[in-house]
């Protein structure tokens, strides 16, 4: 179907306590859009969700990395949604006074682990040095010592009177530093401003460095098993809390509230309205009858002054090429979709610019592989089938004439014909480009405008191109300049109108011959292709032995596929969007625009 499809209006009455969840269900099902009659905001019941949700985040900032990550899932309650939170919230702060020691327990562990850390890869870089460790850490109270750790690039201005050891790693430099009290405090401050850090020397160091490294490997496997221990509680807390049926219902509403902006409530009952591409209406009531909402779903006719948006409805081989379409825009009601005829005509000229059987199939193959990553992709692997095919009418595989006879012809044996192909080509994709916009003019019902105004465009054009082959073609012409100046007159009844209709048919035949004339482009490209890869097979050939030629061939068509690929596609688009659719597409449509599916509960992060 060349017309976008307008999308179907829906209703569905829900218990106020269930609305969140129905809205959950038929967003998952990615297929409705929201609209409302008349109604600007949420109900007030909705809105009061707001600062709950605050409290809720602020809960989840000091305890999220204590929280469950996975398989979190919304509970089947039917409350109110403020109620819903706020024993959400209640539920968190008993869980939060049960794990506090705990998770304070563990904030103290993985300081002591880092600290250890520290201090290993410090005794690991001095390793050999006589440095008393036993008598820095007793140092006082006159004198002060610490470790200082700054970043690589900081430019420190230490005290000439404090005493230290610099130890260089990746990412820092530290520095064991000895001096009087009140001269480290200084010291301290410095580093400080510098975005380091100061560290204690710690008090279980001792000279004999094998009973350092001793001890830090002990406390760090007493650091690992308290630590287990103590993530095992937290669990098991998460079970006991039920936190991933608390989260789910919190996240739901979150949701909810970040994407649906309005909806028509009253007391008991709330009105969800809105738009879907489901046109049967079976996936919306299977989504209701799934989810266990109370809810009574109808399709009623659209309010009077709803404008519904619309969707494309073309065959699955065709939509990678809505993307030339979804750039201007989306077509009207009643404008021409033509996405399916951009699938044909985009990869014969891709192809005809790029005829190669092996650039061809690397382009094919490359784009199979990626089509289920990106969309382009799958637009590339018809380009890349497309530039094969004319490598057989070509005779070119990986830039070498003459493996294969052309199906056709060599682009370099006839370049004349290969740059009147593409302006031929051009002038019929012109003219289905006017005919579209006459079938649109149709569905407008202003078919009586564009046979007064529009009719003629044709046979002036047709009659123009006619003429380079026979003269008499320009009768053809003369007869579309009539229709064009004397449409108007008689629309108007005014003889004055066909000056300005002079103009406008002058102005829109120019362009309509510039357009045509745009598409020798196809052909120099084709040309241009076919000579860099003559000017790769010459270096092939001159290379002095078999190797050096392997390569040459190679890098070669490495380079025609890395450059071309990219001007190739440039020139493509830029005859698709500037020449074609300027005949016809205003893209004034409303596109239709799904409610974002809820996150999947079960693996969203907190």
């Amino acid at each position: 179907m060349m017309r976008p499809r307008p999308a179907r209006w829906f209703e569905a009455l829900v218990a106020r306590a269930d609305c969140a969840m129905l809205l959950e269900a038929l967003a998952a099902t990615g297929s409705i859009e929201l609209e409302t009659h008349s109604v600007a905001a949420l109900p007030p019941y909705f809105e009061e969700v707001r600062p709950l949700l605050q409290q809720f985040s602020d809960f989840a900032r000091r305890y999220r990395h204590y929280w469950p990550t996975s398989g979190l899932r919304p509970s089947a309650v039917h409350d109110a949604p403020g109620k819903i939170l706020a024993d959400v919230l209640e539920r968190l702060r008993a869980w939060a006074s049960e794990a506090e020691p705990t998770i304070q327990r563990l904030q103290l562990l993985e300081a002591e682990r880092a600290e250890l850390a520290l201090w290993r890869t410090l005794l690991d870089a001095i390793a050999g040095t006589t440095l008393g460790f036993s008598r820095l850490a007793a140092a006082g109270p006159l004198l002060g010592t610490a470790v200082l750790e700054l970043p690589k690039d900081a430019e420190p201005h230490f005290l000439p009177s404090a005493l230290m050891l610099r130890v260089e790693q990746a990412q820092s430099v530290f520095f064991i530093i000895v001096a009087s009290a009140a001269d480290l405090e200084a010291i301290s401050a410095q580093v400080t401003a510098l975005k380091g850090r100061v560290h204690s020397i710690a008090p279980w160091l001792k000279d004999d460095p094998g009973q350092n490294q001793t001890y830090i490997q002990a406390r760090m496997d007493e650091i690992e098993r308290e630590a287990k221990a103590a993530a095992s509680r937290i669990e098991e807390s998460h079970h006991t809390h039920g936190l991933r049926i608390l989260f789910g219902d919190a996240k739901r509403l979150e949701w909810m509230i970040d994407n649906v902006h309005a909806l028509d409530g009253g007391e008991h009952f709330v009105r969800v309205t809105g738009w879907t591409s489901d046109f049967a209406g079976t996936a919306l009531a299977a989504a209701i009858d799934h989810c266990g909402a109370r809810a009574l779903l109808y399709f009623p006719a659209a309010p009077d002054n709803a404008q519904a948006p619309l969707l494309f409805m073309n065959p699955a081989w065709s939509r990678p090429f809505e993307l030339f379409t979804r750039a201007l825009g989306m077509p009207a009601a009643s404008e021409t979709d033509p996405t399916q005829v951009l699938a044909v005509v985009v990869p014969l000229m891709f192809g005809y610019m790029f005829g190669d059987i092996g650039q061809g199939l690397i382009i094919a193959t490359i784009a199979w592989f990626l089509r289920r990553r990106y969309a382009v992709a799958r637009l590339l692997l018809s380009c890349g089938i497309a530039a094969t095919g004319f490598g057989w009418m070509f005779g070119s595989i990986f830039s070498m004439h003459g493996f294969i006879k052309p199906l056709w012809l060599a682009p370099l044996d006839d370049p004349i014909t290969i740059l009147w192909v593409p302006i031929a080509g051009g002038a019929a994709f012109l003219t289905l480009g006017l005919a579209m916009n006459a079938v649109a003019a149709y569905w407008r019902g202003e078919s009586i405008r564009w046979l007064a105004h529009d009719s003629g465009i044709l046979p002036v054009y047709f009659g123009l191109l006619g003429a380079l082959a026979s003269p008499a073609a320009i009768w053809i012409a003369a007869a579309g300049i009539a229709a064009c100046l004397a449409g108007p007159a008689i629309q108007t009844r005014s003889a004055a109108a066909i000056l300005p209709a002079a103009g406008r048919l002058i102005e829109r035949v120019l362009q309509l011959l510039i357009n045509t004339l745009s598409f020798a482009r196809v052909g120099a490209f084709a040309l241009a292709h076919a000579g860099l890869s003559s000017a790769i097979v010459s270096l092939v050939d001159a290379a002095p032995n078999p190797a050096l030629k392997a390569l040459l061939l190679v890098l070669g068509n490495a380079l025609v596929l890395t450059l071309e690929v990219m001007v190739v596609s440039i020139q493509t688009t830029r005859l698709v969007l500037f020449e074609f659719f300027t005949r016809f597409f205003t893209g004034e449509g409303r596109a239709f625009r799904p409610l974002p599916a809820p996150p999947l509960l079960s693996q969203v992060k907190i």
